[in-house]
């Protein structure tokens, strides 16, 4: 297996953390395990997960440092335990593996967005009894991810769950594959159906007339955010699950950080008020982990470079990512 990931456009991050023998009490950087610093009989077993890497913010609209996200990331383990109190479940019971960044042209969007496609596909393929994780970079890398899960099981639908303020709808002709993008890509190339795309979490004065219009043109459901905080937001997203469960194999969540209110997320390139609350992104993010066709997730537009002194922007994309994954240790059990 140790092999086969070398031949992918996937490389050793800047930044991992060594084995480390466990102990009762464990940090997440001691749970998840770099991929390069296993013997090919370790790097072969079953991973419950598998996470990657995407630094690329080179086809943001806006200014945008999100390419440090996935360094930052991985630097922000040693500050979380792996047992969730809120739930009271411990993730060292999951096994999740850290295969390292998809390889970026410093200059070359498209080889880069290439690159995305190609590593996701090879790595959907080896690892398909696994749950993917993407760690971003900007929006534009879902349209990549999407694509080479589709070219994985190309004879099945694929629904997107989407958390943003934003609908990620603007003309490629324009704008060419930017963060502002993926979802139309999708549609556009036929890899996804706009009724199978749910977005939960857009608010205020942060998406133009003609993006609503395309949205119905498409027939992308879309849930307000003050919509979803009237019905509930884990109850939006439970019937937003049930309903792409019907007409869908496989659903893709995709968590854009710029979802979070400016005062708990100022970290992000397009940071806005009157957005979500950690507390409900999390929540959102734990229910959509419970549920049995949810296959991989990916969280993208978090800046660090734009993030606070001690990091809260940061700090809240790693329990997005946590609360994910304890929503895939209560599926499991």
């Amino acid at each position: 297996m140790l092999n086969k990931i070398s031949e992918l456009p996937i490389e050793t991050p800047a930044f991992s953390w060594k084995k480390a023998v466990w102990g009762q009490d464990l940090k997440v950087n001691e749970w998840i395990q770099s991929i390069h610093h296993l013997n090919e009989e370790e790097g072969g077993k079953h991973w419950d997960a598998v996470m990657m890497g995407v630094p690329i913010s080179r086809s943001s609209i806006s200014a945008s440092g999100a390419s440090e996200f996935p360094e930052s990331f991985r630097r922000a383990w040693k500050g979380f335990n792996t047992y969730n109190l809120d739930e009271e479940v411990d993730l060292r019971d999951l096994s999740v593996v850290d295969v390292g960044d998809v390889k970026m042209h410093f200059t070359d969007i498209l080889l880069s967005h290439q690159n995305i496609k190609d590593a996701f596909h090879g790595l959907t393929k080896e690892f398909s009894g696994s749950i993917p994780v993407s760690i971003g970079g900007d929006h534009s890398i879902t349209a990549m991810l999407v694509k080479g899960w589709k070219e994985t099981y190309p004879n099945e639908e694929i629904g997107i769950l989407q958390f943003d303020t934003h609908f990620d709808l603007r003309d490629l002709k324009d704008h060419g594959p930017t963060n502002g993008t993926p979802i139309r890509n999708l549609i556009e190339s036929g890899t996804i159906k706009g009724e199978n795309v749910f977005n939960i979490g857009l608010h205020g004065f942060f998406n133009a007339p003609s993006l609503v219009e395309c949205a119905k043109e498409y027939g992308v459901n879309y849930i307000t955010l003050k919509k979803a905080r009237k019905n509930g937001v884990k109850e939006t997203v439970e019937q937003a699950l049930h309903t792409l469960a019907g007409k869908v194999d496989r659903i893709y969540l995709t968590c854009d950080m710029d979802v979070l209110d400016i005062a708990y997320a100022p970290g992000v390139p397009a940071s806005t008020p009157g957005g979500m609350r950690t507390d409900e992104l999390f929540e959102a993010v734990y229910t959509a982990g419970l549920h049995p066709k949810v296959g991989a997730m990916d969280i993208v537009c978090l800046d660090p470079m734009r993030d606070g002194v001690v990091q809260p922007t940061v700090k809240a994309g790693t329990h997005v990512f946590l609360s994910f994954m304890t929503g895939l240790a209560m599926r499991k059990k």
